[in-house]
Protein backbone atom coordinates (compact mmCIF):
# COMPACT_ATOMS: atom_id res chain seq x y z
CA UNK A 1 0.00 0.00 0.00
CA UNK A 2 1.29 3.65 -0.65
CA UNK A 3 1.22 5.93 2.02
CA UNK A 4 -1.39 8.49 2.07
CA UNK A 5 -1.61 10.44 5.44
CA UNK A 6 -4.83 9.76 7.32
CA UNK A 7 -6.02 11.17 10.53
CA UNK A 8 -9.49 9.75 10.71
CA UNK A 9 -10.62 6.31 10.12
CA UNK A 10 -14.27 6.28 9.09
CA UNK A 11 -15.92 2.72 9.52
CA UNK A 12 -19.02 0.72 8.22
CA UNK A 13 -20.33 -1.55 10.12
CA UNK A 14 -22.50 -4.52 8.56
CA UNK A 15 -20.30 -5.95 5.61
CA UNK A 16 -16.86 -4.43 6.74
CA UNK A 17 -16.82 -4.54 10.96
CA UNK A 18 -19.15 -7.64 10.46
CA UNK A 19 -19.72 -10.67 8.02
CA UNK A 20 -22.75 -8.65 6.93
CA UNK A 21 -24.98 -11.51 8.21
CA UNK A 22 -28.13 -10.39 10.38
CA UNK A 23 -28.96 -12.82 13.28
CA UNK A 24 -32.39 -12.45 14.01
CA UNK A 25 -33.89 -14.38 17.07
CA UNK A 26 -38.26 -15.07 17.34
CA UNK A 27 -38.82 -11.92 19.71
CA UNK A 28 -37.14 -9.70 16.87
CA UNK A 29 -33.79 -9.62 19.11
CA UNK A 30 -30.42 -9.54 16.89
CA UNK A 31 -26.63 -10.74 17.33
CA UNK A 32 -23.52 -9.69 15.04
CA UNK A 33 -20.23 -11.12 14.67
CA UNK A 34 -17.33 -8.85 15.09
CA UNK A 35 -13.04 -10.27 14.55
CA UNK A 36 -11.05 -9.85 17.70
CA UNK A 37 -8.65 -9.19 15.18
CA UNK A 38 -10.02 -5.87 13.42
CA UNK A 39 -10.66 -4.68 16.98
CA UNK A 40 -6.80 -5.16 17.53
CA UNK A 41 -5.97 -3.38 14.43
CA UNK A 42 -8.00 -0.39 15.26
CA UNK A 43 -6.84 -0.14 19.07
CA UNK A 44 -3.48 -0.16 16.92
CA UNK A 45 -3.99 2.67 14.51
CA UNK A 46 -5.86 4.36 17.80
CA UNK A 47 -2.26 4.31 19.47
CA UNK A 48 -0.95 5.92 16.28
CA UNK A 49 -3.40 9.13 16.49
CA UNK A 50 -5.39 7.80 14.25
CA UNK A 51 -9.87 8.85 15.46
CA UNK A 52 -11.79 6.57 14.19
CA UNK A 53 -15.35 6.93 13.75
CA UNK A 54 -18.05 4.63 12.83
CA UNK A 55 -21.02 5.19 9.71
CA UNK A 56 -23.71 2.73 9.29
CA UNK A 57 -27.28 2.78 7.82
CA UNK A 58 -28.87 0.75 10.93
CA UNK A 59 -29.01 1.38 14.43
CA UNK A 60 -27.77 -1.10 17.33
CA UNK A 61 -27.11 -1.36 20.87
CA UNK A 62 -25.08 -3.81 19.43
CA UNK A 63 -22.81 -1.11 17.60
CA UNK A 64 -22.87 0.67 20.19
CA UNK A 65 -21.58 -1.67 22.92
CA UNK A 66 -18.60 -3.17 20.30
CA UNK A 67 -17.80 1.03 19.74
CA UNK A 68 -17.53 1.41 23.16
CA UNK A 69 -15.19 -1.32 24.22
CA UNK A 70 -12.82 -0.36 21.41
CA UNK A 71 -12.92 3.24 22.93
CA UNK A 72 -14.87 4.96 19.40
CA UNK A 73 -16.64 7.59 20.67
CA UNK A 74 -17.75 9.23 17.21
CA UNK A 75 -20.96 6.37 16.04
CA UNK A 76 -23.06 7.73 13.95
CA UNK A 77 -26.12 5.13 13.17
CA UNK A 78 -29.60 5.03 11.08
CA UNK A 79 -28.15 7.42 8.49
CA UNK A 80 -29.42 7.39 4.55
CA UNK A 81 -27.34 10.24 3.77
CA UNK A 82 -23.58 9.23 4.12
CA UNK A 83 -21.77 12.30 2.47
CA UNK A 84 -23.47 14.25 4.77
CA UNK A 85 -22.94 12.58 7.74
CA UNK A 86 -18.91 12.25 6.55
CA UNK A 87 -18.58 15.57 5.68
CA UNK A 88 -20.08 16.23 9.48
CA UNK A 89 -18.11 14.06 10.89
CA UNK A 90 -14.93 15.94 9.13
CA UNK A 91 -16.25 19.04 10.60
CA UNK A 92 -16.56 17.98 14.04
CA UNK A 93 -13.01 16.42 13.96
CA UNK A 94 -11.17 19.61 12.15
CA UNK A 95 -9.25 16.42 9.93
CA UNK A 96 -9.72 17.23 6.37
CA UNK A 97 -11.40 14.20 3.71
CA UNK A 98 -8.19 14.24 1.98
CA UNK A 99 -6.62 12.96 5.61
CA UNK A 100 -9.64 11.10 5.85
CA UNK A 101 -10.11 7.26 5.79
CA UNK A 102 -13.28 5.09 4.72
CA UNK A 103 -13.62 1.51 4.72
CA UNK A 104 -17.09 0.24 3.34
CA UNK A 105 -18.17 -2.84 1.49
CA UNK A 106 -21.29 -1.59 -0.48
CA UNK A 107 -23.39 0.84 -2.53
CA UNK A 108 -24.51 2.94 -0.31
CA UNK A 109 -21.04 3.56 0.80
CA UNK A 110 -19.64 4.30 -2.51
CA UNK A 111 -20.35 8.12 -2.64
CA UNK A 112 -18.97 9.21 0.38
CA UNK A 113 -16.03 6.68 0.04
CA UNK A 114 -15.32 8.89 -3.10
CA UNK A 115 -14.96 12.09 -0.82
CA UNK A 116 -11.93 10.50 1.02
CA UNK A 117 -8.18 10.87 0.60
CA UNK A 118 -7.94 6.82 1.63
CA UNK A 119 -10.28 3.95 0.81
CA UNK A 120 -10.87 0.66 1.77
CA UNK A 121 -13.08 -2.45 1.23
CA UNK A 122 -12.97 -5.98 2.35
CA UNK A 123 -12.16 -8.97 -0.42
CA UNK A 124 -16.22 -9.42 -0.73
CA UNK A 125 -16.80 -5.89 -1.66
CA UNK A 126 -19.29 -4.65 -4.65
CA UNK A 127 -16.93 -4.19 -7.82
CA UNK A 128 -18.02 -0.74 -7.81
CA UNK A 129 -16.71 -0.42 -4.81
CA UNK A 130 -13.09 -2.19 -5.02
CA UNK A 131 -12.46 -0.36 -8.14
CA UNK A 132 -12.44 3.06 -6.27
CA UNK A 133 -10.27 1.84 -3.55
CA UNK A 134 -6.40 2.12 -2.95
CA UNK A 135 -6.45 -0.92 -0.92
CA UNK A 136 -8.30 -4.43 -0.93
CA UNK A 137 -7.84 -6.57 1.69
CA UNK A 138 -7.15 -10.29 1.26
CA UNK A 139 -10.01 -10.98 3.68
CA UNK A 140 -13.96 -10.91 3.61
CA UNK A 141 -15.80 -8.05 5.93
CA UNK A 142 -16.09 -9.06 9.40
CA UNK A 143 -13.04 -11.56 9.14
CA UNK A 144 -9.91 -9.60 9.31
CA UNK A 145 -10.29 -7.11 6.71
CA UNK A 146 -10.35 -3.83 9.15
CA UNK A 147 -7.22 -5.47 10.51
CA UNK A 148 -5.47 -6.06 7.36
CA UNK A 149 -5.59 -2.35 6.21
CA UNK A 150 -4.82 -0.99 9.46
CA UNK A 151 -1.94 -3.18 9.25
CA UNK A 152 -0.95 -2.06 5.96
CA UNK A 153 -1.33 1.47 6.66
CA UNK A 154 0.65 1.72 9.79
CA UNK A 155 3.97 -0.15 7.80
CA UNK A 156 3.19 2.79 4.73
CA UNK A 157 3.51 5.24 7.45
CA UNK A 158 6.09 3.59 9.18
CA UNK A 159 4.30 2.95 12.52
CA UNK A 160 3.95 -0.36 12.52
CA UNK A 161 7.05 -1.27 14.34
CA UNK A 162 6.12 1.96 17.25
CA UNK A 163 2.59 0.51 17.62
CA UNK A 164 2.89 -3.28 16.97
CA UNK A 165 3.69 -5.29 20.74
CA UNK A 166 6.81 -6.71 20.61
CA UNK A 167 7.98 -10.63 22.08
CA UNK A 168 9.91 -10.74 25.48
CA UNK A 169 12.86 -12.64 25.23
CA UNK A 170 12.83 -15.66 27.63
CA UNK A 171 15.48 -15.07 30.36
Amino acid sequence: MDYRPMRLLVLDVDGTLTDGAIYMGPDGEMCKRFSAKDGLGLKLLQSAGVEIAILTGRRSRIVENRAAELGIARVVQGISEKPAALRQLAAETGVSLTETGYMGDDLNDLSAMCLCGVRACPADAAPEVREICQFVSDFPGGQGAVRQFCEAWLKSAGLWETVSPRPVSAQ
